[in-house]
C-alpha cells in the first residue's frame, strides 16, 4: 500500500494514476508492494530529518528509510516539495515531472539502487528516465 502524508506543508493534489505507476515500478523490478509512506514536507523539516537521523547538515529533495524485507518493498520516503519546485526550475522541467522523478527515485532506492558513485548515479538516472517514459 502506498500512502501520502503532509508535514509542515500544505497538501497538494497528486494524480491517482501515480500510485498505480509506482506499484507497477515495484513489480517491474521483481518486488511485491508492502507499506510505502511518502511524507511530503518543507525544506526545514527535511533538513531536521537529515541532521537527526543521518548526521548530514544540508538540504535535499528526498530521504528514503528502507524497511524492505526479502522481496517486499516497504519504507518511509520524505520529500521536500519546495526543493522539488526549485530543482524543476533549475532543470527547466515541470514541477509534476520532477515530483514523479523523486517519487520513483525513492522507490528505486527501496529496490536496491544506490547513487553514491558516478556509475550508480547514472544507473539510477537511467531507471528514473525509463519509468518516467511509462507514465
Amino acid at each position: 500500500m502506498i500512502e501520502y502524508f503532509f508535514e509542515d506543508i500544505d497538501q497538494i493534489q497528486i494524480e491517482p494514476t501515480i500510485k498505480e505507476w509506482l506499484i507497477q515500478l515495484i513489480k517491474s523490478e521483481g518486488f511485491k508492494v508492502g507499506q510505502v509512506n511518502y511524507i511530503f514536507c518543507n525544506d526545514e523539516y527535511l533538513l531536521k530529518v537529515n541532521r537527526d537521523f543521518l548526521n548530514h547538515d544540508y538540504y535535499t529533495d528526498v530521504i528514503t528509510f528502507d524497511y524492505v524485507k526479502g522481496k517486499t518493498v516497504s519504507g518511509d520516503i520524505f520529500v521536500s516539495l519546495p526543493r522539488i519546485s526549485e530543482n524543476a526550475e533549475q532543470l527547466g522541467s515541470s514541477f509534476v515531472t520532477e515530483l514523479k522523478r523523486v517519487l520513483a527515485h525513492g522507490i528505486l532506492h527501496l529496490c536496491g539502487y544506490k547513487d553514491k558513485t558516478t556509475e550508480e548515479a547514472a544507473e539510477m538516472r537511467n531507471k528514473e528516465e525509463f519509468y518516467l517514459a511509462l507514465i
